[in-house]
């Protein structure tokens, strides 16, 4: 069954009484609960049960095709019904949409909700609306506002109209409809093979419905500083002159660097401590991104130069990088800045921090003693993640006691594992206390932070409220 911890949390007790513990079922029963983190979660009930994480994909495309892959083809072309197909695209959307504006708490929404799959296991499309807004997602819900985000979004999604239109406007072969404000075209096939050709890139905030004008602005900006051809032609002239900045760069950002050359061979399993296996992966993982990078820019300037042909990947991506954007297959790798020739400096100062900063300190066991920047690397939030795995190993105890604490005034005294974290910054708002040297350039809307420990300990260890 499926639980909501803020609403059944009183109920899960009953799970590890004696009564059925003493039970004896058949070996092929499996008992599944899907629940959200909830800090009064039972303790003897979580370390019983075998966990798994799900973690929803990260990106509009992502999520929408993690959720078709969860339909069958005969699901999703059943009776060959185009509004029954369209429905289900409404549906996987309105499921995405839901999960990516938890990104932009509290702007977009106030509660953190936790959507899983199972909630789209529904199709008696009569009872759609009534489901979704009074149950299946509006009863994870607790503040009113966020219901009224829930019900525009079921309004605009789920309507006759908007089926009706669309099926309208495929009958007479101009179009299919769109889903209002991110226009995305509803498909016009029952084939799950089909996919509509809309940008459904994760980070475009239009696409949730909101305002930020800001994002909206330097949308238009890069528009106009775009060539009047946009790559969808090949023209040596304009291809060199519009994509030599960019292969420039990346020239004089792999001056004097082996990244490009360095041979490194995959990690494998072994006795590793969960921080230096992490710390080999992300190495290996840069390497070949920074690799990836250049064979594609490469094959890019041969075509430029007239030495190699034209070929369907050489295209996509001059026409991103004409466009002033990221190309997909650089974005699927690591999602970094959507600027290409930001992306291009962000990937190479990661790589070479880790190379220099990262493997250097960890060969001499000094990873955890000296102040670390998170900035550098791809996955910040999977080192804080090995740090955890490894506290737990050093303490002999399971990872679901351990609370995540951070102090900025001294070390922690409860932990037995901490790493000191600089570089910080806060957006908005300033730290109390804090006062700026010489060389720091503080700014209106952005301030420093000072150093902060962070580490795991467990929940026992604590001191009460």
């Amino acid at each position: 069954f499926s639980s909501t911890p803020h609403l059944l949390i009183q109920s899960l007790p009953t799970l590890h009484t004696p009564e059925l513990n003493v039970l004896r079922p058949k070996a092929s029963f499996r008992l599944w609960l899907t629940a959200e983190v909830h800090p009064r979660f039972p303790p003897i009930l979580l370390q019983s049960s075998l966990k798994i994480t799900y973690e929803a994909p990260p990106g509009l495309k992502k999520n929408l095709l993690r959720t078709y892959e969860s339909w069958t083809p005969e699901q999703i072309s059943k009776g060959g019904n185009l509004a029954r197909a369209q429905s289900l695209f409404c549906l996987a959307w309105f499921h995405a949409v839901c999960q990516e504006r938890r990104n932009y708490i509290p702007q977009a929404i106030l509660g953190w909700f936790l959507f899983h799959l199972s909630e789209l296991a529904v199709f008696q499309w009569e009872f759609v609306h009534g489901l979704l807004e009074s149950a299946i997602y509006g009863g994870r819900i607790d503040n009113p506002s966020d219901l009224r985000i829930l019900r525009s979004y079921l309004e605009q999604f789920f309507s006759a109209r908007l089926l009706s239109s669309s099926l309208s406007a495929g009958q007479r072969g101009k179009g299919v409809g769109r889903i209002f404000p991110s226009q995305i075209s509803l498909p016009n096939s029952c084939s799950i093979s089909v996919s509509s050709k809309d940008d459904m890139g994760g980070k475009s905030t239009e696409k949730f419905g909101l305002p930020f004008t800001v994002l909206h602005v330097i949308s238009q900006l890069r528009v106009l500083s775009r060539s009047v051809a946009t790559g969808s032609k090949f023209d040596r002239e304009l291809w060199s002159n519009g994509l030599s900045p960019v292969l420039n760069l990346w020239k004089k950002l792999n001056q004097g660097s082996t990244l490009i050359h360095q041979k490194v061979e995959p990690p494998t399993e072994g006795q590793k401590s969960p921080i230096l296996s992490f710390i080999a992966l992300e190495q290996f993982n840069a390497i070949r991104l920074v690799q990836s990078i250049h064979q594609s820019l490469a094959a890019l300037s041969k075509v430029i130069r007239g030495t190699q042909l034209l070929t369907p990947e050489v295209q996509k991506l001059a026409t991103a990088l004409l466009n002033q954007e990221c190309p997909v297959n650089w974005q699927n790798k690591w999602e970094g800045p959507e600027e290409p020739m930001q992306y291009l400096r962000a990937v190479i100062t990661r790589a070479l921090a880790i190379q220099v900063n990262w493997v250097e300190r960890a060969s001499r066991q000094a990873l955890l003693s000296d102040i670390l920047d998170l900035s550098e690397l791809f996955h910040p939030d999977t080192f804080l993640n090995a740090l955890r795995q490894e506290t737990a190993r050093s303490i002999g105890c399971s990872m679901d006691s351990l609370v995540f604490l951070t102090s900025w005034k001294s070390p922690i005294a409860q932990a037995k594992l901490q790493v000191k974290v600089g570089g910080l910054q806060l957006e908005g708002c300033r730290f109390d206390g804090v006062h700026l040297s010489e060389n720091q350039h503080d700014s209106p809307s952005v301030s420093a932070v000072p150093t902060c420990y962070m580490a795991w300990a467990p929940q026992d260890l604590l001191a009460p409220n």
